[in-house]
């Protein structure tokens, strides 16, 4: 299951434009060569800090990564035009900023996660590197915020505590939820865990809806 980032927020927000300058950005389908794309770019970060090769293979690697610039940079676009971020049938919805995770669960009641970090996201000893998980959670934060209903808004604060080590290469399940809203505050909690349902690590946060004006 996915959820609708398509869904314009104008729908159940009647006074969106007031609350900050976010556009309204529309699902993208770009065809099946982007998910192709994404897959190879997310094994080629992997690869890009595990590979240990022999120099004319970094210098062909770099040529390679070249070639690619040169194709894709005439067709650089603006925050919201490129597919990136815009996909929500991919995996981190077609970004490669933020680890693959596919959406379970999307409603007012919280959202949860399906997530695989991998070799890219190690900060040591096969661990995920801990700036890594506030990403995620932040994230999950603005599903939350989505999913409620609840107008546009930004992070004031995210604390984290780590309860255990963060795997790779194993399917984790992340979940969010309101825990409280006040006014423009929305207070959120969120929580990372294994398959055996052990807490890797837990957040909480504020999301302040934004005034009129703020980007």
């Amino acid at each position: 299951m996915s959820a609708d980032f398509g869904l314009d927020p104008r729908r159940t927000d009647p006074e969106y434009h007031k609350h900050g300058g976010f556009p309204v950005f529309e699902a993208a389908e770009p065809g099946p060569g982007f998910g192709r794309f994404l897959a190879a770019m997310r094994r080629a970060q992997d690869l890009a800090v595990s590979a240990d090769a022999e120099p004319e293979v970094w210098d062909e690697a770099a040529d390679r990564i070249e070639a690619l610039v040169e194709l894709l940079e005439p067709h650089c676009a603006a925050e919201g035009v490129g597919p990136a971020n815009r996909v929500p049938s991919l995996p981190g919805a077609g970004s490669l900023l933020a680890p693959p995770w596919t959406v379970t669960k999307f409603g007012p009641d919280g959202v949860e996660l399906e997530v695989t970090f991998s070799r890219f996201h190690v900060g040591g000893n096969s661990a995920v590197h801990g700036g890594v998980l506030p990403m995620l959670f932040d994230s999950m934060f603005g599903m939350v915020i989505h999913a409620t209903g609840r107008p546009i808004s930004r992070t004031a604060f995210l604390h984290v505590d780590y309860r255990r080590v963060t795997p790779i290469d194993t399917v984790l399940t992340a979940r969010g939820w309101l825990r409280e809203a006040d006014g423009r505050k929305a207070f959120v909690n969120a929580e990372l865990l294994d398959g055996d349902g052990n807490v890797l690590a837990e957040s909480n946060g504020l999301m302040i809806r934004l005034l009129p004006g703020q980007p």
